[in-house]
């Protein structure tokens, strides 16, 4: 399906900054941060969805909270650069629910994964039994985030 392209005005920009900060915002309270009229924000909204800027809301799990004490950056590289290999590597890493986040990279490494486990043992197990078990990989390499120094979602529009 191809999405409309739209230009961004100012309200537009204003309403995105908004949204990123609190989807929660109803109509009214959204309208009065961005200066608009309910009836207005909506139908830009509506627009902005149409055109694909704006996917779904979410709420964002604090890690920490759920015991996922472990964040990893792991790169990997493939045993070839066949398509059937990447293929079947990109499938098996969406069914891995640990690993949030998967990045093709330029450069020496194929791959740069984000994964958060519970532990060090938890990582070293599914590295080890999970990870590099898979036929298509060839190694990895893995740092262990020591803190979070900026974390955010919203893209500067």
């Amino acid at each position: 399906m191809m999405k409309d392209i739209i230009q961004l005005d100012s309200l537009d920009k204003r309403i995105l900054n908004a949204l990123q900060k609190d989807a929660n915002l109803n109509g009214i309270a959204l309208a009065e941060a961005v200066s608009s009229s309910p009836a207005s924000c909506w139908r830009r909204i509506r627009a902005m969805q149409d055109a694909g800027i704006l996917n779904k809301p979410v709420y964002l799990v604090d890690r920490i909270a759920v015991n996922k004490d472990i964040d990893v950056i792991c790169m990997l590289k493939l045993v070839s650069h066949s398509e059937l290999d990447a293929i079947s590597f990109e499938s098996f890493i969406n069914q891995q629910d640990n690993i949030v986040e998967c990045y093709t990279v330029s450069g020496e490494w194929d791959y740069l994964l984000r994964i958060v486990e519970t532990d060090i043992r938890s990582y070293e197990t599914f590295l080890k039994k999970v990870l590099l078990r898979h036929p298509t990989v060839a190694h990895a390499n893995s740092r262990f985030a020591l803190s979070r120094i900026k974390y955010t979602t919203a893209i500067p529009v």
